[in-house]
């Protein structure tokens, strides 16, 4: 039987927070269309993460096991992947918008025949078809795409959906896709991994997050936007502009080619609003601006905005902050 098929991916040793979620994507897909809602495990032991999509809402796992997926290269992945799609033919196959689903999703569709929807924030099923709707011109504007071929490929992006809860107890039958890897044939070789060394907050997890732009003029006056994300309980940011110069690691980066922030605050400080940094907020429920130029493009989507020098206003504001939580 046919049905919804996530990729899942792993981090720590169990489901990545994106898998999860997209359990809360394909659930209404797979009700609309009858069929199971499936999750396909690439991993050197998937046994335990099997489990945990049982428990977070799938009807059917597929697990593929092998030494070469314990790491996400997405050659080795890929080859996991279209396998368990020739074997399972599901309807849909979402994967999520991250570096290893954004190079493994398209590369599929290709292999399939059948086209993709990439960066989807919505999905419903219309007819015969999947309706994907995803931000566009920097989040000024939703794109609805129709994929009309089975199976339908989509890569979500992170945070578009709540996960669902974990269900004590459920359970789902486990199946293993056998898989064979040669790597003589891949042709991308990882020579090298560096993990980040993440202190506080995730950005992508913050609640509040204090972004900064060029208009900072250097790394310094950065000191000042991490001591009001101390107060408020949340991360700091920042624009290409920051990282291309070297101020901020690009892990801070928000906007188009960065990370995707779902804050309920953003206050961005010394930034001037273009669409690619906008894209990266496009889902942030308050934003506050504070800029010199009146005409910066980043007013017209801010909530609340304060036209003046950073210097000036940002500490006063972080003093007001300081009194407030100290009532």
């Amino acid at each position: 039987m046919p049905g919804v098929l996530v990729f899942a991916e792993l981090a720590d040793g169990g489901l990545a927070s994106i898998s999860k979620e997209l359990f809360s994507a394909g659930r209404p897909l797979a009700q609309a269309l009858g069929e199971p809602l499936c999750t396909f495990i690439p991993a050197e032991k998937g046994g335990e993460v099997a489990k945990e999509a049982g428990a977070l809402g799938a009807d059917r796992v597929y697990v593929a096991e092998h030494p070469l997926l314990r790491e996400p290269h997405p050659d080795y992945h890929l080859i996991a992947l279209e396998r368990a799609v020739q074997q399972v033919r599901p309807s849909v196959v979402l994967l999520g918008k991250t570096p290893l689903g954004i190079n493994v999703g398209p590369r599929l569709a290709f292999r399939l025949g059948v086209g993709v929807a990439q960066d989807v924030v919505a999905l419903k099923i219309e007819g015969d078809a999947l309706i994907a709707e995803r931000p566009v011109y920097g989040g000024n504007a939703m794109a609805r795409v129709a994929l009309r071929e089975k199976p339908f490929v989509a890569t979500v992006r992170p945070k578009a959906f709540e996960p669902l809860d974990p269900t004590p107890g459920r359970t789902a039958p486990v199946q293993a896709i056998p898989v064979a890897i040669e790597p003589a044939a891949v042709k991308v070789k990882v020579l090298e991994r560096k993990k980040v060394e993440a202190t506080g907050i995730r950005l992508e997890d913050a609640r509040v997050v204090v972004g900064g732009g060029r208009g900072l003029g250097g790394p310094e006056p950065f000191q000042q936007l991490e001591e009001l994300a101390r107060l408020l309980g949340g991360a700091v940011g920042a624009s290409r502009a920051v990282c291309d110069a070297g101020w901020l690691p690009y892990q801070y980066q928000i906007g188009l080619t960065g990370k995707t922030i779902t804050a309920d605050l953003y206050i961005a400080v010394a930034i001037s609003g273009a669409s690619q940094h906008m894209a990266g907020v496009s889902t942030v429920k308050n934003i506050v601006a504070i800029n010199k130029d009146a005409d910066a493009p980043i007013f017209q989507e801010a909530r609340f905005g304060v036209v003046g020098d950073w210097k000036k206003v940002l500490p006063a504001f972080t003093d007001e902050v300081r009194k407030l939580l100290q009532q």
